[in-house]
């Protein structure tokens, strides 16, 4: 409704933020890869991705054998886009769009309409649009998804009817999902550059350092669980 609308616009948590366009103009994937590599490719990182397996091995194998996805990948890309859990979220996601339409005129159309579909996902769900924290794209959630993203591909894993993105079972579905939709194809490890799996990580984050990345921390997962460290 318009009432709906208006008083989301009115609100007083509404603000610019200027170090928002400056992480848009130096974005880590523009990095040297050595430099960029070093930022993800830690034994800190590689300890907690074994540790979260651990902890959640039934349900990261359930996840992988119902999407047909190498439980690796599910880890690395939950590594490095929120750590974990322990990092996802700097800005209010209303305020990253909002920043971006009124700043950047060369992507305003882009946020408008992820603005478009975050509220949808809001007023759907019943969750405040003031009240949850992302990226300075506006990607949220563990997963780190983008609205129209979240709107596409998030999935209901546990069954309670509602697409959650701070809640493992779901979260870890929906990158699989991500992932196979997106053309993932089971079981083809190397994954050699520019293959169908490939792709689809290059999907989740247009940079091949992103694939890389995703890819060697998750051969190093793969090492460790092996051993059982």
């Amino acid at each position: 409704s318009k009432e709906y609308v208006v008083s989301i616009f009115q609100n007083s948590e509404i603000k610019i933020h200027p170090k928002i366009i400056d992480s848009f103009n130096n974005p880590y994937e523009k990095k040297e890869w050595e430099q960029y590599r070093k930022i993800f490719i830690t034994e800190n990182r590689i300890k907690k991705g074994v540790r979260f397996y651990k902890k959640n091995s039934r349900l990261i194998e359930a996840v992988a054998d119902s999407y047909k996805v190498d439980p690796v990948f599910l880890l690395s890309i939950s590594g490095i886009e929120s750590n974990f859990g322990r990092s996802h979220g700097e800005f209010l996601v209303f305020n990253a769009f909002y920043t971006i339409i009124h700043e950047m005129p060369k992507k305003a159309n882009w946020a408008a309409k992820e603005l478009v579909e975050y509220l949808e996902y809001c007023y759907t769900d019943k969750i405040d649009p003031h009240s949850l924290y992302g990226s300075y794209a506006g990607a949220f959630g563990f997963g780190q998804f983008i609205p129209s993203s979240f709107n596409y591909y998030a999935v209901d894993f546990d069954g309670n009817n509602i697409r959650q993105p701070y809640h493992w079972p779901d979260v870890l579905a929906s990158i699989a999902n991500y992932l196979r939709k997106n053309g993932y194809e089971e079981s083809l490890v190397p994954i050699k550059k520019g293959s169908r799996s490939w792709n689809s990580i290059y999907a989740y984050n247009h940079s091949e350092n992103y694939v890389k990345v995703v890819i060697e921390l998750g051969e190093e997962y793969r090492k460790r669980i092996n051993r059982r460290e």
